[in-house]
């Protein structure tokens, strides 16, 4: 089943909203407001974030936050308006994990059509072994490949950039993955 977005209200007039296919040759059914005939288009939110590596071992942080309050992730969030891909991985990761780092080349593209979103994940090599994670996280900490929780790990698309990222560093390559996760 699709994602479907709940706008009930027009954000130009405040009136509510129809889902139709507007009469402007679109082919796909939109909010659209009777009153003032703005069409409300939606499009997916773009996550991104950052597999930090130092040496054999990958950052990951214990979240402070809900959903999946306590469970191990990457560091990553919503872009923000005003900056790229890039530059919102690495904000991301600052914000998280405290982490010094360098940014590398991207990992995963991920498509999840279930909840409306873009996974986004680049490389990123540590300068430190030190962090000073920010409030959404309560530990951030390095970890070989056998001693990821890999059962107390958040979102699935954060498990399978993980599992993306060992196999590379096993065959030596550092490949771009793109796919979609249900």
């Amino acid at each position: 089943m699709p994602f479907r977005s709940s706008i009930k209200h027009c954000r130009d007039c405040g009136n509510a909203v129809v889902y139709r296919v507007p009469d402007d040759g679109d082919t796909r059914e939109r909010a659209v407001c009777p009153s003032c005939d703005t069409i409300h288009y939606e499009n997916p939110l773009p996550v991104v974030g950052t597999v930090p590596h130092w040496g054999d071992r990958v950052l990951l942080c214990k979240r402070n936050i809900e959903p999946r309050w306590g469970k191990w992730t990457l560091p990553a969030g919503f872009m923000e308006l005003g900056e790229s891909t890039e530059q919102g991985a690495a904000r991301e990761t600052v914000e998280e994990a405290g982490a010094k780092f360098e940014m590398e080349g991207l990992i995963t593209l991920m498509s999840v059509p279930r909840v409306g979103q873009i996974h986004i994940y680049y490389r990123a090599r540590l300068l430190s072994d030190v962090f000073d994670p920010g409030h959404e996280t309560i530990e951030a900490r390095l970890f070989r490949e056998d001693e990821i929780p890999w059962d107390e790990i958040a979102f699935l698309t954060v498990k399978e950039t993980l599992v993306r990222y060992f196999e590379d560093r096993r065959r030596g390559t550092q490949a771009v993955h793109h796919f979609a996760v249900e």
